[in-house]
């Protein structure tokens, strides 16, 4: 019932920016933390960076200085803004955010369905 749905990727040349967007939509009471992983080809899943719903912020060393974690709690919407932007960080991304259905539920984690992030020449 609760839906993510990412935006935004594409080819960009190597030093080049890129912003993803994540808006969520459904059942929502409230959304905690949001975050964007990314996952490489044959590799993990890793986190880049994470944003509590009050604007506090974590980022993976590899993207510190270079990505920015964002929010717009009224649209329920994350956004990454990548600057200086390297061919490792090639991956599909995938927006994270752990919401509540309502005053009693639980919190859960909800994933989108990814978008690819291409740096090359």
């Amino acid at each position: 019932q609760v839906h993510l749905v990412e935006s935004g990727g594409g080819l960009v040349q190597p030093g080049g920016s890129l912003r993803l967007s994540c808006a969520a939509s459904g059942t929502i009471w409230s959304i905690n933390d949001m975050a964007w992983y990314r996952q490489a080809p044959g590799k993990e899943r890793e986190l880049v960076a994470a944003i509590t719903r009050y604007g506090l912020t974590n980022y993976a060393n590899s993207v510190k200085g270079r990505f920015t974690i964002s929010r717009d709690g009224a649209k329920n919407t994350v956004y990454l803004q990548m600057n200086s932007l390297k061919p490792e960080d090639t991956a599909v991304y995938y927006c994270n955010a752990g919401v509540r259905t309502s005053l009693l539920a639980d919190e859960n984690n909800y994933w989108g369905q990814g978008t690819q992030v291409t740096v090359s020449s």
